[in-house]
């Protein structure tokens, strides 16, 4: 009777799911963090320093509500993992996952993650909170000899290729070590202006096949080196100074900040965002994809937009096949 009853036990407990993992999953994945230690005390960027403080001071509660919007959005249709906040840790960007790592997507089982080396003093504490949380999560964790500034510095095209971008915030010496290291190749293409200073603020890879990438700010053969991989869909310095690219894309949606309401018509401001928001539109119409805005003030005083804000696990979003 004790076997039989023992026997019915375990039928009832769960099977094990040996080797299930983030990136083993068939659902989008993305790590973010709650803005509990975001602030603006220090000016770590251009757009930052062209804000006087008071106007950069963060509205707390505004922030978690802004946050809220983009989690619930995510969480309803990905596996969304929260990286917690050490306590009193000081951290102000520590919100702005999108530069923690980037977890490389050629590699088997997607469990291999390179922590950033920052650039930006302020962050550099974040590389220790990176890799305590993805050793927890198990995955094998490298910490980029040189300076590298994550899933925002290197975009995913295809197979074992990837764009990496270099000269502001993150150095060539980690890619040419990532290549060594990981079997990959990587496009590397040099950001020379001073408010574009990561990758995602130029290049978006849109779908599989396209790739939103300002032409106009690289070299001729750079351009032509990704173009032999991805099919480029130009687009203009003046848009993506407004955060054309620093998108996401979740299943056939894109995720796009836009704060054009809190904009008076008729100003210059209001403009510029006008024609992102119609060009965002537009693309998206011509390949099958929705766009959904996000009003994201609070984190423009970072210097901040939404593509920022979200780390990939996974990038099954692109797996779609799209009409």
């Amino acid at each position: 009777m004790a076997q039989s009853l023992l026997s019915v036990e375990q039928e009832r407990q769960p099977a094990v799911l040996e080797n299930l993992s983030p990136g083993t999953l068939t659902r989008p994945a993305f790590v973010m963090n709650l803005p509990f230690s975001f602030s603006t005390e220090q000016a770590n960027n251009p757009w930052m320093e062209d804000m006087p403080l008071e106007k950069r001071r963060v509205d707390r509660r505004l922030a978690i509500v802004q946050f809220l919007r983009v989690y619930r959005y995510l969480a309803s249709e990905a596996v969304v993992y929260l990286v917690p906040t050490p306590r009193n840790c000081g951290l102000q960007d520590l919100v702005f996952t999108a530069n923690l790592g980037v977890v490389l997507e050629h590699v088997p089982q997607r469990d291999v993650v390179v922590i950033s080396n920052f650039t930006s003093k302020p962050r550099r504490g974040e590389t220790e909170v990176g890799v305590d949380f993805f050793k927890a999560m198990g995955y094998r964790v490298y910490v980029a000899p040189s300076r590298f500034e994550g899933d925002a510095e290197l975009k995913h095209l295809q197979d074992n290729v990837y764009v990496g971008g270099y000269g502001t915030r993150s150095e060539r010496d980690t890619y040419e070590w990532m290549e060594k290291t990981f079997g990959m190749t990587v496009i590397k293409v040099k950001l020379s202006d001073p408010y574009l200073y990561h990758l995602d603020c130029s290049v978006f890879p849109i779908t599989r096949e396209n790739t939103l990438v300002c032409t106009e700010l690289f070299e001729a053969e750079e351009v032509a080196e990704i173009e032999s991989h991805t099919n480029i869909i130009d687009v203009s310095v003046d848009v993506c100074y407004s955060g054309i690219c620093n998108s996401l894309r979740l299943s056939n949606a894109l995720l796009n900040a836009s704060h054009i309401h809190d904009l008076k018509a008729g100003t210059e401001e209001y403009a510029h965002e006008l024609t992102k928001n119609r060009r965002i539109e537009d693309i998206a119409v011509n390949l099958a994809l929705g766009v959904t805005f996000f009003n994201l003030s609070e984190y423009l005083k970072g210097g901040a937009l939404l593509s920022c804000m979200v780390m990939h696990l996974n990038r099954n979003s692109y797996e779609l096949s799209l009409l």
